[in-house]
């Protein structure tokens, strides 16, 4: 199927499906992902019209896609979720429970056989079992409402067609389908359709009973087969049309010979009583009219429908093409390139503001005027960028409800997820890396946070828990929020626990200092290692993830009321705001968000406490004082200097005031990673290129402030 080439005026260039795969994978997985929220949402007592339509087209769509590249294990597990469906949205059938645990397995094998269509190793997707569960639910059902009940306007997708031809000899279910491409106003694509109809037959469940005949511009096969309709029509519209198909039943009288494969037996009667005559038509023959008296309901559905309803029935089924022309699929690589460029632009810009601050303004006006206007366009075209880059949290929540489903059902409990601020944007890089914490800390809620039903209701709540998942911009940073009405942290507890495994754990710690237990290595609080949790590994491997991203961790806790997690991250990896500012010969960079304030001192307002450490006085608050110039053993050459300028930064909930010796300004700049061109380096997070072409160290002010703690 990969190397199968079409002909023709949209395939004169011998197009190779297979590039056309991962465009089909990607609308498959977002087909997948819609489809499987809208099964989590589904009410299976009074279900929506409208929902189990939109389920029905997330597998049509796939299912089209797969008939039409070979991928037949998909586009059967499919057919038999969309038959399934067809009927609950008919109302054929009523929905229940455990019809939506059957669709939402079969997704989850739908995107293991994806990956594997993909390249990713695995061993063979087995269905059976999934296919058989489906049928039954489809036959269990089926005896509810006669077949003859399905609503006319659907009757295309309807097996009533089948019923009405011949079954073809040998061959149980097939049908004899005159099928009718055209008109075609491409005369190449027309010569070329009978390559085309060899192809398509390859595909599908079709067997030509002649070469093709022309006329008209139309081109006519005679065909036997077991597909339905819709199938039909799939394998067809990606090449033509869906408008320019029609699918005709055949019956005896179109010139088979005795002994053809479908020819009809030969005591057949010569007059079919199905041609589409209703009783009185007008020009009916006497005799035609009389045999179709005893199925009057069988023609129309047998010779009209398939014609007529087959266009609109598909057209219901798909999407609005409005939709698709809104977005434009590009690969990360182009994006991250783009950005890279922007942050090369946003450097030169800093070089001419530089150099063009010596200039007269008055001689150089216009030149000034275009540098103004380059560095406002620079910053709108770096925002844009950056946006393009900024994905809703959504994304990452969206994947929350199915695995709490699976995992309450898994421990006996009751839990609803609850999200809010899903529409809040976060890097697409940090997104990808956020997700493994976000996942574990949701597990860890339901596993540790959320009592068992009994026990709550013991307890005076709810027997239903609720885990709170909330995303809100903060200042530069994004917070994320994971909370739980559960029973909350014991300090006891932990103290005891955090004893017996080694770690120093005095009474005198505070609450906040307590609960940080929790981040230590090999430390878990369960009494029984299960397959969800308890062997020590997670919330260590959480803090770590997260402080490698910038961001940190903090925990809140009332016992027996709950717990609340709080990530705080950058919004961005890539450019930021900051301050620089000079100490001896070097300039370094804050990050723009951790800076408070900056303020002159007198070298006689810091105080030495304990013999080392330094501090100073802002508004009755007492500061640790950190000198960068010690720090990062800075040489200095003017040695009758003193620092007099401080600037108060936060990070992880403390503040600590910085001495320098000037402030340089404020400007954005472009993070380059240090640890990938040179080396880790402690109290350093990042590197830029100032406008003057020096390399400037971004600093990392939670860094700072731990070691102020120390």
């Amino acid at each position: 199927m990969g190397d199968m080439t079409t002909e023709g005026a949209s395939i004169s260039a011998g197009i190779d499906l297979s590039q056309f795969y991962q465009v089909f994978f990607e609308e498959a997985g977002e087909n997948l992902d819609n489809m499987e929220q809208l099964l989590l949402n589904v009410n299976v007592e009074a279900a929506d019209d409208e929902e189990l339509n939109a389920i029905f087209r997330c597998a049509h769509s796939i299912k089209g896609g797969a008939a039409t590249f070979g991928f037949s294990d998909v586009a059967e597990l499919t057919h038999q979720m969309e038959t399934l469906l067809d009927k609950l949205r008919r109302h054929e059938l009523q929905p229940n429970a455990a019809m939506v645990d059957v669709l939402l397995q079969s997704g989850d094998a739908l995107r293991a056989q994806l990956a594997r269509h993909q390249g990713s190793a695995g061993d063979l997707i087995d269905t059976t079992d999934l296919l058989v569960n489906i049928k039954s639910f489809v036959e269990g059902g089926g005896g509810t409402a006669p077949a003859a009940a399905a609503p006319a306007p659907k009757a295309a997708a309807a097996p009533a067609p089948a019923a009405a031809a011949p079954a073809a000899a040998g061959k149980p279910g097939a049908r004899l389908l005159e099928l009718q491409v055209g008109p075609l106003t491409d005369l190449s694509l027309a010569d070329n359709l009978v390559e085309l109809f060899k192809e398509i037959t390859d595909l599908g469940n079709i067997e030509p009973l002649d070469a093709g005949q022309s006329s008209d511009g139309m081109r006519r096969f005679k065909v036997l087969t077991s597909s339905t309709d819709n199938d039909l029509l799939d394998l067809f519209t990606f090449h033509v049309a869906r408008e320019q198909v029609k699918l005709i039943p055949l019956g005896p009288g179109f010139g088979f010979y005795d002994g053809a494969p479908g020819a009809p037996p030969a005591e057949a009667p010569s007059v079919d009583p199905g041609y589409g005559f209703f009783d009185d038509a007008p020009g009916v023959p006497a005799d035609a009219a009389s045999t179709a008296a005893p199925a009057p309901e069988a023609a129309p559905s047998a010779a009209i429908v398939p014609t007529r309803a087959a266009t609109p029935a598909a057209k219901a089924d798909s999407k609005p093409a409005a939709m698709d022309q809104t977005t434009l699929r590009v690969s990360i690589e182009k994006v991250d390139q783009l950005i890279n460029l922007v942050g090369e632009l946003v450097i030169t810009q800093a070089m001419l503001a530089q150099n063009s601050r010596e200039l007269d303004p008055g001689l150089y006006q216009q030149l000034t005027s275009g540098l103004a206007d380059l560095e406002r366009n620079t910053r709108d075209l770096q925002e844009s960028v950056m946006s393009i880059r900024m994905i809703p949290m959504s994304t990452v929540f969206n994947r929350f409800p199915r695995m709490l489903r699976d995992l309450a059902a898994k421990l006996g409990k009751k839990v609803e997820l609850v999200t809010q601020g899903e529409a809040t944007e976060l890097d697409k890089s940090l997104v990808e890396k956020i997700t493994d914490p976000l996942t574990h800390l949701v597990r860890n809620s339901c596993d540790h946070g959320i009592e068992m039903p009994e026990d709550r209701e013991a307890r005076g709540k709810p027997e239903q828990g609720t885990i709170t998942l909330v995303a809100s911009h903060q200042g530069g940073s994004i917070v994320i929020e994971v909370r739980d009405d559960g029973r909350g942290l014991n300090r006891e507890k932990l103290i005891k626990k955090a004893r017996e495994k080694g770690i120093d754990a005095p009474d005198s710690m505070t609450d906040a200092e307590c609960w940080s237990l929790i981040f230590a290595p090999g430390f878990s609080t369960a009494d029984v290692v299960t397959d969800v949790s308890g062997r020590g590994v997670g919330m260590d491997v959480v803090k770590k993830n997260i402080t490698s991203l910038g961001g940190t961790v903090e925990i809140d806790s009332a016992e027996g009321y709950g717990m609340k997690v709080s990530v705080r991250l950058p919004l961005t990896l890539a450019i930021m705001d900051g301050m620089s500012v000079g100490v001896g010969d070097e300039c370094y960079i804050l990050p723009l968000s951790s800076v408070v304030e900056s303020f002159q001192v007198q070298s006689d307002t810091i105080k030495t406490v304990a013999g080392s450490g330094r501090v100073v006085e802002v508004r009755d608050e007492y500061m640790p004082v950190i000198e960068l110039e010690k720090v990062f053993d800075v040489p200095r050459f003017d040695f009758e200097h003193v620092s007099s300028i401080m600037v108060v930064v936060e990070a992880e909930g403390g503040r600590v005031a910085l001495l320098v010796d000037e402030l340089l300004g404020q400007q954005q700049v472009v993070v380059k990673n240090l640890e990938a061109n040179y080396r880790k380096v402690n109290d350093v997070s990042g590197a830029t290129i100032m406008g003057d072409g020096r390399v400037a160290l971004i600093l990392d002010v939670g860094s700072l402030v731990r070691r102020s703690r120390h």
